[in-house]
């Protein structure tokens, strides 16, 4: 967690875009919550705020890439892979030996468990004699909440191939619907008012569809330098604006500035 003099405390988050090709280029989302107090009913991309059991050292013996990405972006990509446990029920890892991991569905009550912060993410790793594929994550944004809301983030989004023969399945308290959606066809839905995306979310989508394939995305990715983003408020006659700088990589980006959006 740091602390920002502009505008309070800036707590470390992580998501991740599960992406596939099969049976067409797909990213999956989950609904939120109608109840829960941000973004409530949107579609997102499983995330959430990073906890200090993402951190632990023992994660060193049961995660493939603990030492090539360091402490920091281990326990932060470790927190991506939690939240996509806990909220669709994937767990992205590999047995022991480096092979491919087969799973049965991780019981719902599992899921909670972890949420809830009773049963550690890391005994459950264990449990399944495996280890969490870091390597398998590859960065494609980090974005900074800006100052004037309530709650803020740094966030990391990074994107990964779906793991093979798992079913993704809502928690049913965060998320109350696991789904697959061309990014596309999910901005689409926005527009026709049948889905809701915050702007993060939307501006990612985007980004995510330029890429013809899941492969196309993570290649586009990896090749891509790292912008942080942090978008701006600017006052104009017409009202807020949100604005983000073009170097950002996402165009030119000027939009009436909708809290909570």
């Amino acid at each position: 967690m740091t602390h920002d003099p502009a505008g309070g405390l800036v707590r470390p988050a992580s998501t991740l875009l599960l992406i596939r090709d099969d049976p067409a280029f797909e990213v999956l989302m989950v609904e939120r919550h109608h109840q829960i107090d941000f973004a409530s009913g949107a579609l997102v991309f499983p995330g959430g705020k990073s906890s200090p059991g993402d951190h632990d050292e023992a994660w060193r013996e049961h995660a493939l890439g603990w030492v090539e990405h360091g402490a920091d972006q281990s326990g932060l990509r470790i927190a991506a892979i939690r939240e996509v446990f806990e909220e669709a029920g994937l767990l992205l890892a590999r047995r022991a030996d480096g092979g491919p991991l087969e799973v049965e569905p991780a019981p719902l009550e599992l899921r909670k468990s972890v949420d809830r912060g009773e049963t550690p993410f890391l005994d459950v790793v264990r449990a399944a004699g495996a280890q969490l594929d870091l390597s398998a994550l590859t960065v494609f944004a980090r974005w900074i909440t800006p100052p004037v809301t309530p709650k803020r983030f740094d966030t990391w989004f990074y994107v990964a191939h779906a793991p093979a023969d798992q079913l993704a399945v809502c928690d049913g308290r965060e998320t109350v619907d696991a789904c697959w959606y061309a990014p596309n066809e999910a901005l689409g839905a926005a527009e026709r008012g049948i889905r809701k995306l915050v702007f993060p979310t939307r501006m990612n989508l985007q980004r995510l569809a330029r890429a013809a394939s899941a492969t196309a995305a993570i290649d586009q990715a990896r090749a891509r330098p790292l912008v942080t983003v942090q978008p701006e408020i600017h006052e104009g006659p017409d009202g807020r604006r949100l604005v983000l700088p073009e170097s950002a990589g996402y165009g030119a980006v000027s939009e009436p500035f909708i809290p909570g959006m």
